[in-house]
C-alpha cells in the first residue's frame, strides 16, 4: 500500500486555518482510496525541528563509513527526515504564507532534507518525481495582476526548492484572501475569499483522488 507523508505547518490550530482544512481535506480523501495505507505526519508547528548547525552540514558532506560518532550523531535527525521523504509515494505539505514567505519551521525542514548527493544535486535524485501537492493559502490578493503580486515569495521558492532542488513533481492549491472575514478592511472580498477557499477544497480532493488512483492495487 502506498504512504502519504503529510506535513502541516500553520501555528494555528484546524478550526482556524486555511491551510490545515484544505490538507484534511487531501488526507481524508487520499486514506478513503487507501484505508490500509499508510501516513508520516509531521506537525512542525507543534514539534518543529531544530535549525540545522554546523555538524549537521558537515555530515551531509561527509561519506557515512567516514562518519565519526559526533557527525553520526549530528546527522541522525537529517537521515530521519530524508529517509521518510524517500519512503513517501506522494507528499502533502502545507505552507501558508507568513510576512511574504513559508513558516520558517518549513525552511528548516527543507534544510534538513536537501542532502547533496542524495536527495538534491544529482541528475536523479532519491526523491525524483515524488507527487507533491503544496496547500499555499494566503490572506490577502498574491495572483498575477494583484498590486502585490511581487511580495510572493512562496509559490516561487517552493517551486524551485521541491522541483529543482529535490526533484520533486510540484502542483499548488492556492486558497487566496483567507483573513477576508477577520479583517474589517476586506469585508468587500468576503465572497471571493469563500469562492476561493471552495475551489481549494475541491482542488485538493480531486488531486489526492487522482493521486491514489496512481497507487491503487
Amino acid at each position: 500500500m502506498p504512504t502519504l507523508l503529510h506535513i502541516d505547518t500553520s501555528v494555528s490550530p484546524l478550526e482556524t486555518s486555511a491551510s490545515r482544512a484544505v490538507t484534511a481535506t487531501f488526507r481524508k480523501e487520499w486514506e478513503a482510496q487507501h484505508p490500509n495505507g499508510t501516513v508520516i505526519y509531521r506537525d512542525l508547528a507543534a514539534d518543529p525541528v531544530p535549525h540545522l548547525e554546523g555538524l549537521a552540514v558537515a555530515a551531509g558532506f561527509t561519506a557515512p563509513d567516514q562518519h565519526t560518532p559526533e557527525l553520526r550523531a549530528a546527522f541522525a535527525l537529517r537521515d530521519t527526515l530524508a529517509s521518510e521523504l524517500e519512503q513517501a509515494d506522494a507528499v502533502l505539505i502545507a505552507a501558508p504564507m507568513y510576512n511574504f514567505t513559508i513558516p520558517s519551521t518549513l525552511k528548516a525542514w527543507l534544510d534538513h532534507v536537501i542532502i547533496m548527493g542524495r536527495t538534491a544535486g544529482a541528475e536523479q535524485t532519491t526523491v525524483s518525481g515524488t507527487p507533491t501537492v503544496v496547500v499555499a493559502s494566503r490572506g490577502g490578493g498574491y495572483g498575477p495582476g494583484t498590486p502585490r503580486e511581487s511580495f510572493e515569495f512562496v509559490t516561487n521558492f517552493l517551486g524551485k526548492a521541491l522541483g529543482d532542488g529535490l526533484g520533486l513533481d510540484v502542483e499548488f492549491v492556492v486558497p487566496e484572501l483567507t483573513m477576508a472575514r477577520s479583517n474589517p478592511a476586506m469585508a468587500d472580498l468576503v465572497d471571493a475569499a469563500d469562492a476561493s477557499m471552495a475551489k481549494a477544497h475541491e482542488e485538493a480532493a480531486a488531486k489526492a483522488k487522482a493521486l491514489a488512483a496512481r497507487f491503487a492495487a
